[in-house]
């Protein structure tokens, strides 16, 4: 299991990062998947927004973007999130900001396991999968 953290343009998250190495296995685990590789990419709004529209050819800001080259039941995928959609996501919805920066790096990881949220109903089961994916965070 491989798992790196980078960022571009922005100060790297101030994470304990084993603690959210631990998590994402046990999450991935709880899902009937184990983790091959993940890389995850921080980074500003422009940046996702210039990826967005280079690879997906989206012209909007988001939080993530998830590419999955998963393989049954190994995952695997590159990640890209905005800290800065994730900071202002955060004071809508009333949460910390680092509780919902762990909302959106298992976000993506429950994509790979194969979770959707664009169809009818699939928002409600995304939000409960990333709700009990929180509730697994490993305490201090």
């Amino acid at each position: 299991m491989k798992i790196n953290f980078n960022s571009e343009n922005v100060p790297m998250p101030d994470l304990d990062f084993d603690r959210v190495v631990e998590w994402i296995a046990a999450v991935a685990d709880s899902h009937g998947r184990s983790v091959r590789r993940l890389s995850y990419l921080f980074c500003d709004d422009q940046a996702i927004l210039d990826a967005n529209r280079k690879h997906l050819d989206h012209d909007y800001f988001t939080d993530i973007i998830t590419f999955d080259y998963s393989r049954g039941d190994v995952i695997a995928g590159d990640m890209i999130i905005s800290l800065d959609t994730v900071r202002s996501n955060a004071l809508t919805v009333h949460q910390p900001y680092e509780q919902e920066l762990l909302r959106v790096i298992i976000h993506g990881v429950l994509h790979l396991c194969g979770i959707n949220d664009k169809g009818p109903g699939e928002r409600e089961i995304m939000e409960a999968a990333e709700n009990a994916a929180l509730n697994l965070f490993p305490k201090v």
